[in-house]
């Protein structure tokens, strides 16, 4: 639900208001869409991007500005959705070309990177929201969420509030976004690393088909779920190495242990190498890829 005070969504409401998108990927694309659907005029810099971006731009109607600093010049918002370790590079180059509106860092990184994220656009005379985005990017409606903190976000959230990606108003200070962020992935992605690492112990000991039968005794939906960990993610391993450090990093920040996702991001890292394969890998192929022991 989202409530907005006199005045926060009047800067928002200018119709065909240009928005520059960092970067249509799968998620950002997602958000594109939704971007779109709300009436924006939305722009992409398509500068060392590759193939399937380009089409994914061009199939929800996005405009190539060339360049970062052609689309910084030309927008009034700029929405980041790129991977966590690239996230506070994004922001220091929107800064550098003189962005002067309004940021909305929606990626999965810490509440401390938030917070720097927010300082590094602030410096450089930006305002700044915080973001997070839970949820699929499989573009239904209601599917997925970007939760929004921080001052300006009740304004921010004006621009979504048309197709797949739903907004949500925290009120909150700017890290709160990415705190539940990291809350929410740090077990759903984790659950899914430490089910894929399950089976593959389960596999290097020779006790697998007795793991599954007994898992179908007494946890019964444990054999699919973790048949799902895999076949879900495994192409997408790549991505989740950056947001797994960042949940340590969270953890850290807040006095807690941070092995869960350092082991976490380790999984998904032995799982990168599946990217942009053709089918994601069986159970027992996976399996083969984590088991790395010491001297092999």
């Amino acid at each position: 639900m989202i409530f907005y005070q006199k005045g926060e969504r009047d800067d928002m409401r200018e119709a065909g208001m240009t928005v520059g998108l960092l970067h249509p990927g799968e998620m950002g694309s997602a958000v594109g869409a939704t971007l779109v659907a709300g009436g924006a005029r939305v722009l992409w810099a398509s500068a060392g991007r590759g193939a399937q971006t380009r089409a994914r731009a061009t199939e929800i109607g996005l405009e190539d500005a060339g360049s970062l600093e052609a689309l910084v010049h030309a927008s009034r918002v700029i929405v980041s959705v790129a991977p966590p370790h690239a996230a506070l590079d994004v922001a220091r180059g929107v800064a550098a070309a003189g962005f002067s509106g309004l940021y909305v860092d929606a990626n999965a990184v810490s509440p401390d990177a938030a917070r720097e994220i927010g300082r590094i656009v602030e410096r450089g005379g930006a305002r700044f929201v915080d973001g997070g985005i839970i949820g699929p990017a499989n573009r239904k409606p209601g599917a997925a969420r970007v939760y929004l903190s921080g001052g300006d976000a009740a304004a921010a959230a004006r621009l979504f509030e048309a197709g797949p990606v739903a907004p949500v108003v925290l009120a909150a200070p700017v890290g709160a976004a990415s705190a539940l962020k990291m809350a929410y992935g740090g077990w759903n992605k984790g659950m899914q690393a430490l089910l894929a690492s399950i089976r593959a112990l389960a596999i290097a000991e020779g006790v697998d088909e007795a793991l599954l039968a007994e898992w179908k005794i007494s946890m019964p939906d444990m054999p699919a779920r973790s048949e799902r960990a895999v076949h879900d993610n495994a192409r997408k391993a790549w991505r989740f190495v950056g947001e797994m450090e960042e949940n340590a990093r969270s953890f850290a920040q807040a006095g807690l242990p941070t092995g869960f996702h350092e082991a976490a991001a380790e999984v998904y890292r032995r799982l990168s190498t599946y990217k942009d394969t053709p089918a994601p890998p069986s159970v027992a192929e996976a399996a083969a890829a984590l088991l790395k022991r010491p001297g092999r």
